[in-house]
Order: C-alpha cells, then sequence, then structure tokens
C-alpha cells in the first residue's frame, strides 16, 4: 500500500476554473496539501460563463458559502430554467425548466399521463405542469423544496452570476484556506526524462515553480495538457459548427427575470442572461455561415436595453481533449475542451472534474486506475452533454438558412438517435451512469423541439377517465396556487441585500 502523500498541487490559470478548483481543494485537503496558483493579470480570461444548473448549489455548499452574501457578492439573480425561442421552428418557445414535470403516478413517469391527455384531446402544454416554469413566466420566486400539503416537489434553481466576481469571491475564500497565488507567466514547461511527468514551471522572471501535481486552468491556451503533454484534441465541429461568439452587456430596463433567454438566429443562438446590475448577451454562430458584421448586427438589434461597450469576439474549437488527465497533469476547464454554453454546462464541468479529482486524488505514486476512471467519467459526461446539445440543432424544421437544413439533415452520434428513437416509438427516455440531464429534461427538449412519440406506456391507462381528469386538473390548480402565494423575484433578491435599480 502506498503511504507516500501527495505534498504540492500547483493550479496554472486563475479565473473561474482555477479559483473553483482551488478553493474546493483547499477545502476538501485542509492544511494536508500545499497549493499554489499561478496566473497572471495581464492575461485576461474568457469570464461569460454566467449561467449556471442546480448543482452549483452542491457545490457552494461544500465551500459552506452563504447564499445571501454569494448573491449580494456577485450580483446574482435566481434561475429556474432556459427558454428556447425559435428553435423547432421560427415562432416556437418552449423551456427547460428545472424542477420536476407534474407527478409520477404508480411506476409510470408523468409524461405518459400527458400523453394520454394529449391523445383523449385535452388541449394543454407539457409545461402547464412545470411549477418552475409557471413561476419563471410570471417573475416569481421562492424559497419552495415542496408544496405543503402534498407530494409534489417544489422549485429547483440555480443562479446568474457575474463569473469575474465569483472567481474574485472564491479567492478570498481559497486564500483564506491556504492557497498562495504566483502572479506570472509560463516561459517553459520542465518535464522528467525518465517518465514524461512535469516538474516545474519556468516563469518569465526565471522564477520555478514546482509540484507534484498539475492542473491545467490555463483555458483556450492549454498550456500543460495540450502544449506540454501533447495530449491531441477530438474535433466535434462536424455536429457542432459554431465556432466564434460575440459577448457584450446591456442596460437592465426591467427587473431581472428569473431565467435564461437561448434564441435562435440564422446561423446559431443569442443568450440573454439578467444579473442585479445588468444584462449579459452573446451572439454564438457559425463564421463559415455568418460574416462577423453580420453577427454583430444581429446581436445589437435583439437586446433588450442599450448596450454597455462594444461587443468581444471569442473563437473557439468544440470538442475534447483525447485524455483529461494524462501522468501528473489534470486539465480542468476550456483546457480541457469546449462545449458551447446552451444547456449552461461550462461551469458545471468545472464543478464535476474538480470533485472527480477530488474523490480520485492520487498518492505520489499516481496510480494509473486512478487516471484511467477519471478519464472514463469525464469522457462519458462530456459526450453525454454533447448529445444533449446536439439535439437542439438536429431537432429543427427550419427552412430558413442553409445552416439549418444542415443541422437537420447531418448524421448524429448514434448514441443521440438510439435516445431519440426510442422517445419516438415509446415516449420512454432512461437516465444512464452519471448523466447529468435526467429524463425530465430530456422530455421537455425532445417535446419542445417537436418530436413527438407514436404511443404512451399504458400503465398510465390503469386510472379510470374521471380519476385521470381529477388527477391533470388537481395538479395544475395546486401549481397555480404555489405559484400566485410566490413573492416576486425581485422582492425575493431585495430581501436578501441584492441592490436592484428602481423602474417606474
Amino acid at each position: 500500500m502506498s503511504t507516500e502523500r501527495i505534498r504540492n498541487v500547483v493550479i496554472l490559470g486563475g479565473g473561474t476554473a482555477g479559483w473553483m478548483c482551488a478553493a474546493l481543494l483547499s477545502r476538501t485537503f485542509a492544511n494536508t496539501v500545499s497549493i499554489t496558483l499561478v496566473e497572471s493579470d495581464a492575461l485576461g480570461t474568457v469570464g461569460v460563463g454566467e449561467a449556471t444548473i442546480p448543482p452549483i448549489q452542491t457545490f457552494n455548499r461544500a465551500l459552506k458559502i452563504d447564499e445571501a452574501e454569494f448573491i449580494r457578492e456577485t450580483n446574482a439573480t435566481i434561475k429556474l430554467g432556459i427558454e428556447f425561442r425559435d428553435w423547432g421552428r421560427i415562432g416556437d418557445r418552449y423551456m427547460h425548466a428545472f424542477g420536476e414535470l407534474g407527478h409520477h403516478h404508480g411506476l409510470s413517469p408523468f409524461i405518459h399521463y400527458f400523453l394520454r391527455g394529449k391523445a383523449a384531446g385535452r388541449d394543454e402544454s407539457l409545461w402547464d405542469f412545470s411549477l418552475n416554469e409557471r413561476a419563471a413566466l410570471a417573475g416569481k420566486f421562492g424559497k419552495l423544496p415542496r408544496i405543503d400539503g402534498t407530494p409534489l416537489a417544489g422549485l429547483n434553481y440555480a443562479y446568474h452570476f457575474d463569473a469575474t466576481l465569483y472567481a474574485a469571491y472564491l479567492r478570498k475564500l481559497a486564500e483564506a484556506g491556504g492557497v498562495v497565488r504566483r502572479e506570472g507567466k509560463v516561459a517553459k514547461v520542465e518535464r522528467r526524462a525518465k517518465d514524461g511527468f512535469v516538474a516545474r514551471l519556468l516563469l518569465e522572471d526565471e522564477s520555478t515553480i514546482e509540484g507534484d501535481l498539475f492542473v491545467d486552468c490555463s483555458g483556450f491556451r492549454s498550456l500543460l495538457i495540450g502544449d506540454a503533454m501533447e495530449v491531441p484534441f477530438l474535433d466535434w465541429s462536424h455536429w457542432l459548427p459554431c465556432d466564434r461568439a460575440l459577448a457584450v452587456q446591456s442596460e437592465n430596463i426591467a427587473q431581472p427575470k428569473p431565467f435564461t433567454v437561448a434564441k435562435a438566429h440564422a446561423a446559431g443562438w443569442q443568450w440573454r442572461i439578467p444579473l442585479q446590475h445588468r444584462t449579459g448577451n452573446g451572439h454564438v454562430y457559425c463564421s463559415a455561415a455568418m460574416g462577423d458584421d453580420e453577427a454583430a448586427r444581429v446581436l445589437l438589434d435583439n437586446l433588450e436595453g442599450p448596450a454597455i461597450g462594444e461587443p468581444r469576439q471569442l473563437r473557439f474549437q468544440t470538442g475534447r481533449r483525447e485524455k483529461f488527465w494524462d501522468r501528473n497533469v489534470v486539465a480542468i476547464g476550456l483546457s480541457s475542451g469546449f462545449l458551447e454554453p446552451l444547456e449552461s454546462t461550462s461551469i458545471h464541468l468545472i464543478q464535476s472534474a474538480v470533485g472527480k479529482l477530488a474523490k480520485l486524488f492520487p498518492s505520489a505514486d499516481f496510480d494509473p486506475s486512478l487516471e484511467r476512471e477519471f478519464n472514463r467519467q469525464m469522457v462519458s459526461e462530456f459526450e453525454r452533454i454533447r448529445d444533449f446539445i446536439i439535439l437542439h440543432y438536429h431537432a429543427n424544421e427550419r427552412t430558413d438558412s442553409d445552416f439549418w437544413k444542415d443541422r437537420a439533415a447531418m448524421p448524429v452520434p448514434e448514441t443521440l438517435t438510439r435516445r431519440m428513437e426510442l422517445f419516438r416509438q415509446s415516449g420512454r427516455v432512461f437516465r444512464e451512469e452519471d448523466d447529468l440531464f435526467h429524463e425530465v429534461a430530456w422530455n421537455q427538449v425532445l417535446i419542445g423541439q417537436n418530436i413527438w412519440p407514436r404511443t404512451y406506456d399504458h400503465m398510465a391507462d390503469a386510472l379510470d377517465e374521471a380519476e385521470f381528469n381529477e388527477f391533470l386538473d388537481n395538479l395544475k390548480i395546486i401549481m397555480g396556487g404555489a405559484v400566485s402565494r410566490l413573492p416576486d423575484h425581485s422582492q425575493f433578491l431585495a430581501s436578501l441585500g441584492a441592490k436592484l435599480p428602481e423602474f417606474a
């Protein structure tokens, strides 16, 4: 049994990825591991990952972060889901809302009772049974883990926040936990001749930083896993060809809404993320189908409020590294790969990787079984999120541009084809091991993109007609009452000390 412990961890790069990693590792390993984070103020960070998904609450709880303080420090707002506009057809609108849909009855998921109702002529939307969507569109939010007096789940939520402020907030926590920040740029990465392990970083000021484990949070530059370790990059742009984004902030013209908006355009899509003090906006697009000037015009023409500054361009390639962990280097964040932020998974993938690293933290002998398991789990997570994002593009009926027609016609991964076919034939979706998106998420996007099952689970016929109609009607009544009793989203934020602008 190996008893020699890793003593020195070096994190290359700050930003959201670097400081999330530093904060969690310093909390997890307390004073048993020395952690140094190397970053340069001269190098910018991407800093536009401002929307999250509910597991961020788990990460914040692990760091013992007070929610009210966090909301104040990061200008955060609540996020109940993502509204997709013009994705299936122009004019379509649906929400991938967090939380549950309706309520299961017996062994059959709720989707099959909804489908039975559609087959019987009931004229309802799937989202009439989503507490989260109903609250989001009403601009309401309050802490509601369960609807009182019922078996129904309450609201599940995430946050919108200023990513730069979040990184600064985590930096304070990490440094309080003993993390040492070193200012500087890397001039050279030195590897050991005997096994190819990274031995030390040589900075431009000729100082050196030695370590046992190196975490690459250097962003798209990928200085360790890409440049030094020469781990190949697997290109997924044949499925997800968007390769550029323009980001700009805009003034708030009303109180922030508790949901993200993703609006499809002719060659990509636009995000809208409302914070307390401003709104984050961006246009993700395919440069082969739309020029930069046109992309900027589309972005600016679709802002809700006046722009703050000029759009900033980001260039990227969708895909992942062949390995996320190679010898004594672990890549976390953009250095490991990129999936466009359509489902707000960028920060989650950082959180997931840091958590997996903590659980699989090696001893000084770096047993290769840990590396293999980390890579297996991360590959699986990347590929399942990839499939979920491809679904939005592929299941479209738009004919207004070659970009959308090509997305509908393209071959997709077998793993996605299998899921889509199963749903078309039976209305069934099964969550696989460590699948980030559960059945309710798949149901919403599949139905929202106009993929309808041929039939429904016959177990949904167990209720007689009167019981069935009462079941659905009562769900809508209960949810409507729960939403009506919630405070406004802005009232909830103000109760925690958020500084919101006043509007007439």
